[in-house]
This record gives C-alpha cells, sequence and structure tokens, in this order.
C-alpha cells in the first residue's frame, strides 16, 4: 500500500499559499464508504483490514489569505473517549500540540490563535471535532478563540434536530461554546466570504453540506468535502452509504466536477489517506483521478 502522506503539503493557488493539513488517520468499513458499490470493485482499489475497515485521512486547508488566515475543516478533535476512537479507528494525538491538527498549523509556521476563519463543510464529528477543545480542567473552549467560524445556517439546524439516523454524527459540544461567544456565522446559498473565497453548496451527504472555493491568478481551488471525500468516490455513482440522500449527491457531484474539468481545478480530497491534491479527468465514461496533480 502506498505510505501515507506527510503531516504538511503545500502549494500555491494563484498567489495565495495553501497548506494540506492530515488532521489524523481514520478507519471506516468499506461498505459504508462506498454504499451500493460492491466490494469486488472497490477493493481492487483499497485493502479493508480484518474488520473491513479501510484507512481514511482527516485532511483539513490552512489559506494563507491576504485578509485572514483561514481554516478549512478541523478533524475530530481531542474530546471524545478512546472507545469511541477505537469505534472510527481515529489516531490523531498531536506530538507538540493537543492535536496532529495543531502539529501541522504549526509546522506551517503559525498559532491556532492567528486563525480569523473557520469554515466547516458540514458539522459532523470528524469534520467540526476540533472546532472546540477539552481543556485540562473538563472545560471546553473554542481552539480557534480569535476566529469566526462559518456553516451553512440549515447545516446548523439539521445538526441541532437531529434523528435517531443523524444523531451519532452530530455533538453540541463541537459548536456550542462558539455559539455562545457570538462567533458562529451562519449563512445561506453560495456566498463569498472574502475575496476569490466562497462556499458553495453541494448537497447530498447532508442537505447543507458545502464545498469551498478559492480563486486567485485565474487558478481555482476546490475543497470538496465530503461530496468527493476520497479520488475513489470520482466516479458519479460511487457514493457513501452515509450520505442521507444519495440521489442528490449524484447531481451535485455532476455539476461540480464537470466544472471542475472544464476549468481544471485543484481538488482537495479531504479523507484520502494517500492523495492530497488532484485534477479530474473523464475517459468519456467516467470520472477519474488526472495522472498529474
Amino acid at each position: 500500500m502506498t505510505a501515507p502522506l506527510p503531516l504538511l503539503e503545500s502549494r500555491t493557488v494563484g498567489r495565495v499559499r495553501v497548506h494540506a493539513i492530515q488532521a489524523g488517520g481514520q478507519q471506516l468499513d468499506g461498505g459504508a464508504m462506498f454504499g451500493v458499490v460492491p466490494k469486488t470493485l472497490w477493493e481492487r482499489r483499497l485493502t479493508a483490514d480484518a474488520k473491513n475497515r479501510i484507512p481514511m485521512g482527516m485532511r483539513c486547508l490552512l489559506i494563507e489569505h491576504d485578509d485572514a488566515l483561514v481554516l478549512l475543516d478541523t478533524g475530530s478533535g481531542n474530546k471524545e473517549t478512546q472507545k469511541f476512537h477505537d469505534i472510527y479507528g481515529i489516531e490523531n494525538a498531536g506530538a507538540h500540540g493537543r492535536t496532529a491538527l495543531e502539529d501541522g498549523i504549526r509546522a506551517a509556521g503559525f498559532t491556532p490563535e492567528q486563525v480569523t476563519l473557520v469554515v466547516n463543510t458540514h458539522l459532523h464529528f470528524d469534520h467540526a471535532g476540533g472546532n472546540t477543545w477539552r481543556a485540562p480542567t473538563g472545560e471546553v473552549l473554542p481552539s480557534f478563540p480569535n476566529a469566526r467560524y462559518v456553516v451553512q445556517k440549515g447545516e446548523f439546524e439539521w445538526a441541532t434536530h437531529t434523528n435517531e439516523r443523524t444523531a451519532a454524527s452530530y455533538f453540541e459540544a463541537n459548536w456550542a461554546s462558539i455559539a455562545a461567544a457570538g462567533r458562529l456565522d451562519l449563512v445561506e446559498g453560495e456566498v463569498e466570504l472574502l475575496a476569490g473565497l466562497s462556499v458553495r453548496p453541494s448537497p447530498g451527504h447532508t442537505p447543507y453540506h458545502q464545498s469551498v472555493l478559492l480563486r486567485s491568478g485565474g487558478e481555482t481551488c476546490c475543497f470538496l468535502g465530503d461530496v468527493v471525500p476520497t479520488q475513489h468516490h470520482l466516479p458519479l455513482p460511487w457514493i457513501m452509504g452515509y450520505d442521507v440522500e444519495p440521489l442528490v449527491t449524484l447531481e451535485s457531484k455532476r455539476a461540480l466536477l464537470a466544472e471542475a474539468l472544464g476549468g481544471d481545478w485543484l481538488l482537495v480530497f479531504e479523507h484520502d489517506a494517500h492523495v492530497g491534491f488532484g485534477r479530474a479527468a473523464h475517459d468519456g465514461k467516467s470520472y477519474g483521478l488526472a495522472s498529474a496533480p
């Protein structure tokens, strides 16, 4: 198997420097990750362990924008129990800080206090768990005390009104202290947050999931979130069993990948254990990963 990516991968999009931070490893059931795709197909791409789990990452993106130090998603954080980490195969302890995410931010030359904008694609625990952290006193505090946090208004309402199927993915501790501090900004639809930095709804995984676009110097980078969580999910029908509206995901992918292909976008795969950046290709039948990123 290909060796996992390093903690930090840095690139330039136009004139903006970006850093992909591997905020930890995760292992989830391969059948759940590929939905209706048979194991005989997906196991040609990924080898499952004895528990049928496949290796995954929790990649975040740090953006050195002129007007803010921006962080896209925050991994799973430090608040959950060892039993929880064992269930989901999470390994995200920091060698020098609270978590691997903090280590990555520091490796890029910054501190959590310098982050001024956090954007969550959605509020599942493996994307928003690092929004807050549990201090040694037991108190849960914002991980980025000088940041505004942005999520779709509909996603926040979905996360705070769970049902039997969705409750296992949403934990109030990941946003309560942020909202209490008045640092949570709820947006609706496609919004430009900063010059060249915008959020775009890409629903299906959750009804109000969003992806993030960075445009600079004629180049575009797309932080996909869970609409295309790994390179292996580029084919349109390869959709997670976790998605609450898989046919909506299909149409989100169809529109997003067509634009990405036409515009030669640089894509960021949040959950891929081995490929952080890539570009879409189409062979006339299906989408896949272009040979050169």
